[in-house]
């Protein structure tokens, strides 16, 4: 399981992917995946919608990733649209096809979701369905859970973001993957206040190389983070420029990984965008 993995004397590289959303998609997820394979990350995660369209394909995903890639599976789930016995028949689901890795996640409003179903909802945080994981488990799990170095967006600060963080150590989390970040500077300041309250789990960094313009926007509003000038200033430079784009994100992000390895970071989380190209480029830059 992952968990192990995290407490060996390395840097641990992993990968996201995202389901697709069409049916006859499938295949196409497995070609990137065995092209993702082939740089050997040590685990490949793979998300899961909030209103659960595609808890079926994760699933299978996962079971691919776990049993054909023969790379540790790490299945996202949702909770926000989910009540306690579909959680449980997830998490057998997942045992049963060989997967014993999860991310608890609240995950955001459903578009189709009122905002009374949304106040209403079972689970309100991602640390109430942390005990029922382990518990629906047929046997030993690894559950890895999300942080946000910039604060999460609905939070009225980060000390509540920390204290939300702590109770999610305390439940039982192995490891934490952060969102995105574009300044390594604010992942290591809230690595530093993290460990302050106590939090000793492993912490994870997740990069997103932004290989086009309109990445960024949509990566941006999406998460919160925010952009240094470093960034915008290849954005302006190279965003009416393709190629020279990919090849400055690529870099930058390049940049990041090695400077975050050499704050002796416990993780490197790629989020992929189903782009195993740049995977592979910055896997290959790493290795020179």
């Amino acid at each position: 399981m992952i968990n192990n993995i995290f407490q060996t004397d390395k840097t641990v590289f992993s990968c996201e992917v995202f389901p697709p959303k069409r049916n006859d998609d499938i295949y196409g997820i497995f070609k990137t995946l065995d092209e993702i394979q082939a740089c050997h990350p040590d685990f490949i995660s793979v998300t899961y919608g909030a209103g659960g369209g595609t808890s079926k394909k994760t699933a299978t995903i996962a079971a691919y990733i776990q049993n054909i890639c023969e790379t540790e599976a790490l299945a996202h789930l949702t909770s926000v649209a989910m009540d306690e016995p579909f959680l449980r028949s997830i998490v057998k689901e997942l045992n049963a096809k060989g997967v014993h890795n999860v991310l608890a996640l609240r995950g955001d409003q459903p578009r189709d979701m009122s905002d009374e179903d949304f106040a209403n909802r079972r689970f309100k945080h991602a640390s109430d369905i942390i005990p029922i994981i382990r518990d629906a488990a047929d046997s030993d799990i690894c559950i890895a859970a999300a942080c946000y170095p910039e604060q999460h967006p609905q939070s009225a600060n980060l000390e509540e973001d920390l204290h939300f963080l702590k109770l999610k150590a305390d439940a039982g989390v192995n490891f934490f993957i952060t969102q995105m970040f574009f300044d390594n500077s604010k992942f290591l300041r809230f690595r530093e206040q993290a460990r302050a309250h106590g939090i000793q789990t492993p912490i994870s960094a997740g990069i997103m190389p932004i290989t086009s313009a309109k990445q960024i926007g949509t990566s941006v509003q999406l998460s919160g983070s925010s952009v240094p000038a470093k960034l915008s200033n290849l954005l302006a430079k190279y965003g009416d420029h393709p190629e020279d784009m990919r090849k400055a994100g690529i870099e930058y992000a390049n940049e990041q990984i090695r400077a975050l390895i050499a704050e002796q970071v416990d993780g490197i989380h790629l989020y992929t965008m189903n782009k195993s190209d740049v995977v592979q480029e910055i896997y290959d830059q790493l290795r020179r």
